[in-house]
């Protein structure tokens, strides 16, 4: 099988679900965990792909009272070389905001306080020529559990979904790294670990902790409908096995069925 390396951050967000989605989509993955001591490659020479996932980390380094990591420089510049080498890469929210940070642009924390729960995005003109978000729905259903954001992206950056509150939702550099802020990664025992290590901000907020997770555990299958196949799409590309003739053209933004269906 071909292989993607995959970036852990921090334990409380691993793979989950989308480990099992690049699988079915034909990657092996190999997970390095730097918060347990893993030591980055240099480069990303033997790896189709490279997956960097969240974590509780901030990933600018002023930060108040949320520290970095001290991988996250080294981190950083393998991101840089994955562009520059035109290696398929997925930032996910805190990799998301590393991918920015790599190539220029800016993550602070949010003026507009912490974002968490289920909630939509919605895909920008450019997604259209997007080979993975132009198969996307317009207003598709995501989980978000962050205090950062992108407050700018680099200037090589393609915008490709917003929100109202958080305008640097999805956004793509170069043809082959793409960049997240939220999670599709979670189920719901994930979500609930989140809300018990985060139960101040969750109180600070309003919210009811339970509630929360009901709410992240109904949009399970609604998140999955839609990233499934975006995960399957970027495995495919990783493999060189995205061709056009494989994607339909209605131009609607339903979702690509798996490979071979």
């Amino acid at each position: 099988m071909a292989t993607a390396l995959v970036i852990e951050n921090d334990p409380s967000d691993d793979l989950r679900r989308l480990g099992d989605w690049l699988a079915e989509g034909g990657l092996e993955l190999t997970v390095l965990r730097p918060h347990a001591g893993d030591e980055l490659p240099d480069n990303l020479d033997g790896y189709l792909a490279l997956i960097v996932l969240g974590g509780d980390q901030s990933a600018f380094p002023d930060a108040a009272g949320v520290p970095g990591a001290p991988w996250f420089p080294a981190l950083e510049g393998l991101l840089r070389k994955a562009v520059r080498f035109r290696v398929p890469t997925l930032g996910v929210c805190l990799g998301g905001q590393l991918l920015a940070r790599a190539h220029g642009g800016t993550v602070q924390r949010s003026a507009a306080g912490p974002e968490i729960g289920p909630g939509l995005v919605a895909k920008r003109d450019a997604a259209d020529g997007d080979p993975l978000f132009k198969w996307v729905p317009l207003l598709p259903d995501v989980q978000q559990w962050h205090r950062d954001e992108i407050t700018e992206l680099p200037a090589s950056a393609v915008l490709l979904a917003a929100s109202s509150r958080y305008p640097n939702q999805a956004f793509r550099i170069g043809d082959r790294a793409w960049g997240l802020q939220f999670h599709i990664e979670c189920d719901a025992e994930m979500i609930a670990g989140w809300a018990r290590s985060d139960s101040a901000v969750l109180a600070e907020l309003g919210y009811d902790a339970e509630a929360v997770v009901a709410a992240v555990t109904a949009a399970l299958a609604d998140v999955e409908e839609v990233w499934q196949p975006f995960a399957v799409r970027f495995a495919a590309l990783a493999q060189g096995t995205l061709a056009d003739a494989d994607i339909p053209h209605s131009g609607t933004g339903r979702t690509l069925p798996l490979l071979g269906q």
